[in-house]
């Protein structure tokens, strides 16, 4: 196999991994009711509030769980170096497998990681919601 097709293979993995980690770190947001006070305050200030509790809730409550990303990073490189040996193997190149199989499954591990702990935990949802509440919006639900 040439250079070419590994740089080839590179770029195109972490384009996509680029994209994805956008997609997925947009994360969820409260559904307001639209009750009297969201029609008097509007969507644009909503918007606002919205994101001013977010960062309350972000100071106040941990949203992610870096542990779990490090740890589905490590078990993605390792199982895919060992998927990548074996087929490596089976066409003359270990090595090369390997390589190619531990980052793939080191990068496929970190975003799957990263999926998981996108979703806000129970306390962060709770506090956003209260701080909603408390100024006159009524959450109900997370999409």
């Amino acid at each position: 196999m040439s250079q070419t097709f590994f740089t080839f293979f590179f770029l195109r993995l972490s384009v996509l991994s680029v994209f994805l980690l956008t997609v997925g770190c947009s994360g969820p947001r409260p559904i307001l009711y639209p009750n009297d006070y969201l029609k008097q305050v509007g969507p644009d200030q909503a918007e606002l509030d919205i994101e001013e509790c977010k960062q309350l809730a972000e100071a106040h409550v941990p949203e992610h769980d870096a542990a779990t990303v490090a740890g589905n990073t490590a078990v993605g490189a390792g199982s895919g170096g060992a998927i990548g040996a074996v087929s490596g193997a089976i066409r003359g190149g270990a090595g090369i497998g390997a390589a190619i199989g531990a980052a793939t499954g080191a990068i496929v591990g970190f975003i799957h990681g990263l999926f998981q702990t996108s979703q806000p935990a129970p306390a962060y949802k709770s506090f956003v919601n209260r701080c909603l509440s408390e100024r006159g919006y009524d959450s109900v639900g997370w999409d």
